[in-house]
């Protein structure tokens, strides 16, 4: 799904761009110096956008602050007080996300976008389960992927009526099904681009695992523009980590793809321990490259045939080189072969 390209400060979103990683400060804004590093922190993991909440004054004046700190562009995070949105504009805001649902009346809408047209800034319209509309679950009866959407749309079309249309929307839900389906139903409704999440997704492991089955699910659909994996951590950059581990996982990362067995009867290597050497030699290259590493003959160069180059038991002892499934090589011990491998990725200057 091709959208319309926006730009969030120095990046450009939509329109075949790349997707973006986001990520979200946790400290309370008049803890300056501890939002910096915080942001910092997620700037050095490999964050593109950092969101900030702005309940008050103090959030308008870290923005200023984070701007003058990181390269990222700043989104500011508005919900009820509208007024706190045209300050954060002022402020070098790069994007205001704005809950529609709870900032008042249309008049305030307004004076939202004819702010943030005059500083050239995009909005996101931010949509959630507890955030739809009373007209909206009167005529759905609850919280439904159709209300979600239904939703964000409504303060699309108000946005759109006083001539701003450089939108973001999302609409999100804790529920997996729930989410998808909205996105869905989005994606065939506008060529807005779209930033994916869970809302309130749980732990770090549960959050994970519910994150990587509807973004993940979603990206591989071509839907999504920019993504935030929302974790209960003590560790944001584990967010970010995790953002790019989804990334990788559909394909859409200038990273290495290491394919390995579980190992079974007729594994005659160490796969866990091979496996984490080749992991540890590629975990700083950006080359799109598939590395294998096999138990046995039948799920070497049989059923990972497509890799690059990989590793394999080979039977008797043995252990082979093979690529795109032909046998390159063959040692009668591990740490020969794995010597030979690393050193063919290292002449191909992928290591």
């Amino acid at each position: 799904m091709v959208t319309k390209r926006i730009r969030i400060g120095n990046i450009a979103i939509g329109g075949g761009e790349r997707v973006a990683v986001e990520s979200m400060l946790s400290l309370p804004p008049g803890k300056t110096e501890e939002n910096i590093e915080q942001a910092r922190s997620l700037e050095r993991a490999g964050c593109d956008i950092v969101r900030t909440a702005v309940p008050d004054m103090q959030g308008v004046h870290l923005i200023s602050a984070l701007k003058e700190s990181v390269r990222m562009p700043v989104i500011a995070d508005i919900h009820f007080d509208w007024r706190l949105a045209i300050e954060s504009a002022s402020a070098g805001a790069d994007m205001i996300r704005i809950n529609p649902g709870n900032i008042g009346d249309e008049s305030r809408v307004k004076a939202v976008a004819y702010a943030c047209r005059d500083k050239k800034i995009p909005i996101r319209v931010g949509v959630n389960s507890g955030s739809v509309e009373k007209h909206i679950l009167a005529k759905y009866n609850t919280v439904t992927p159709e209300a979600l959407a239904e939703s964000a749309f409504y303060h699309v079309s108000l946005l759109e009526k006083y001539d701003f249309t450089d939108i973001m929307a999302s609409m999100k839900s804790h529920r997996v099904g729930d989410m998808m389906k909205a996105y869905r139903i989005a994606a065939e409704r506008t060529n807005y681009p779209l930033h994916l999440g869970l809302t309130h997704s749980g732990p770090a492991r549960i959050g994970f695992i519910k994150s990587a089955i509807a973004i993940g699910g979603l990206l591989a659909e071509g839907i999504g523009d920019t993504i935030r994996v929302s974790l209960t951590t003590d560790l944001l950059t584990d967010e970010v980590k995790a953002a790019m581990d989804i990334l990788e996982s559909v394909g859409l990362t200038d990273k290495p793809d290491i394919i390995s067995c579980p190992g079974c009867g007729r594994t005659s290597i160490n796969v866990p321990a091979l496996t984490a050497r080749v992991e540890n030699a590629l975990k700083d290259c950006k080359t799109p490259v598939t590395v294998a590493v096999m138990g046995c003959a039948v799920n070497g160069p049989g059923e990972a045939r497509e890799a690059d180059i990989g590793i394999t038991g080979g039977g008797n002892g043995k252990c082979a080189i093979f690529k795109k499934g032909e046998v390159a090589a063959v040692f009668p011990i591990e740490e020969e072969a794995i010597t030979y491998l690393l050193g063919e990725l290292s002449d191909a200057h992928i290591l």
